[in-house]
């Protein structure tokens, strides 16, 4: 698995959360967390995209965050290849009708150009609705691992969905004090 370092990952046991933060630093407390409670299951979340992370979590700490430095880094495939992949230019497979080819084709710059412009306006103008819709993702994803078997979790998604933020505080008003908390904080965007 490859991490994103410049993320913030949070670390959950059961109800509790264990760390929040650098993913080398949650690791770190995730690892001494787990000397006092050696059964604990522990998952670790992105806290952007609530995506559970796997962490090879055997042998040290000083060895764990180097695992996680070294499979952040880009791979050998990544750098050679065609485009520019010092850019970061990923060279992907798009499926058009031909008269899109000959569209893109007729552009200034070309279809790789125009695509990337046709991109970037795209992001712009659905900005809101992206974020909308991204930050109800994250909280169902989430909710569902964590929230699963709490009481009013169905209706608190309903109202997650529905943008009904006061039924939604109401509804997980007595779930556990932690993942309360993070619901509250990775929902904000949804209301």
């Amino acid at each position: 698995m490859v991490f994103q370092l410049d993320r913030e990952y949070t670390a959950f046991a059961d109800a509790q959360k264990i760390a929040s933060g650098d993913l080398r630093d949650v690791v770190v407390k995730v690892k001494e967390f787990l000397k006092d409670e050696s059964k604990a299951t522990v998952l670790i979340f992105d806290a952007v995209t609530s995506q559970q992370v796997e962490v090879d979590l055997r042998g040290t700490a000083a060895t764990i965050v180097k695992r996680i430095e070294e499979s952040s880094l880009p791979s050998d495939e990544k750098i050679g290849g065609r485009g520019r992949p010092k850019l970061g230019v990923v060279p992907r497979e798009v499926t058009l009708l031909p008269q899109h080819w000959e569209w893109l084709a007729s552009q200034p710059g070309g279809a790789s150009v125009t695509l990337r412009k046709l991109v970037e306006e795209a992001k712009k103008k659905n900005a809101a609705k992206d974020q909308l819709r991204m930050a109800q993702d994250a909280t169902y994803k989430f909710m569902n691992v964590m929230a699963g078997n709490l009481p009013s979790y169905e209706e608190a998604l309903r109202a997650l969905y529905a943008k009904d933020h006061d039924k939604f505080s109401k509804l997980i008003a007595k779930w556990p004090k932690d993942i309360k908390h993070h619901v509250q904080k990775i929902s904000e965007a949804a209301f």
